[in-house]
């Protein structure tokens, strides 16, 4: 049917499994477009694109967002100039109870008897303020990723807001504790990631001038 009877999130989560198969591949095969390998040094910038809408987001949609994103941040930016992540994936299986409305088919109209449906296509169930998309550049690419991200809501259905991160790229610290962090020696570069040295665990596995005591003892 329309894409409007697959937009509410109403049934339970009916992921692919041994008890439902013969579910269409999603349309979207990838995730991390751009320059997936670049250390966390390289981009700090990071900005969302957010899901203002509880609601089901298609493969197909997830699949278009990518494209558009992808194709305006490589003109504008340069291929190597960012990282692109599709921040969600499409575990939800759509079903559909397929009618046969051709002449002559009264022998195998069935109506409603046995309507539960055959499988049609995957979709992700979206929260409100859940982030669909994530893109990590330099600073100086902002304004093209912001714009890239206002041309992937276009396919979406729904409400999305458009979020710059107070994050360092896709870590989980604030830039100015980055940097602070960094300073102290305390940020251990993790590929795309970075890693916090606390005060905790074994002595032995810390490199010197690697092992911190917690800030409370210091002062």
């Amino acid at each position: 049917g329309p894409a409007r009877c697959y937009r509410q999130i109403k049934n339970k989560p009916y992921p692919k499994s041994r008890f439902c198969r013969g579910v269409p591949d999603p349309k979207i095969r990838i995730y991390d477009v751009g320059m997936k390998k670049k250390g966390v040094e390289e981009f700090p910038f990071c900005v969302h694109l957010v899901s203002w809408e509880k609601e089901n987001v298609s493969s197909e949609a997830l699949e278009a967002a990518r494209i558009a994103c992808n194709k305006y941040m490589t003109k504008f930016a340069g291929k190597d100039a960012f990282h692109l992540r599709v921040r969600v994936h499409p575990f939800h299986v759509l079903r559909i109870n397929k009618m046969l409305s051709c002449a002559g088919a009264d022998r195998l109209q069935t109506g409603m008897r046995g309507a539960f449906g055959k499988p049609l296509g995957t979709c992700a169930r979206v929260a409100i303020g859940q982030v669909l998309l994530s893109v990590r550049c330099k600073d100086n690419n902002s304004p093209h990723a912001q714009e890239a991200l206002r041309r992937a809501k276009f396919k979406f259905p729904g409400r999305q807001k458009i979020i710059v991160s107070r994050k360092w790229g896709f870590t989980k610290y604030n830039r100015a504790d980055y940097e602070r962090y960094k300073k102290e020696g305390r940020i251990v570069l993790d590929g795309v990631n970075a890693k916090l040295l606390g005060c905790h665990g074994p002595l032995s596995n810390r490199k010197p001038g690697q092992a911190f005591i917690n800030a409370s003892v210091n002062a």
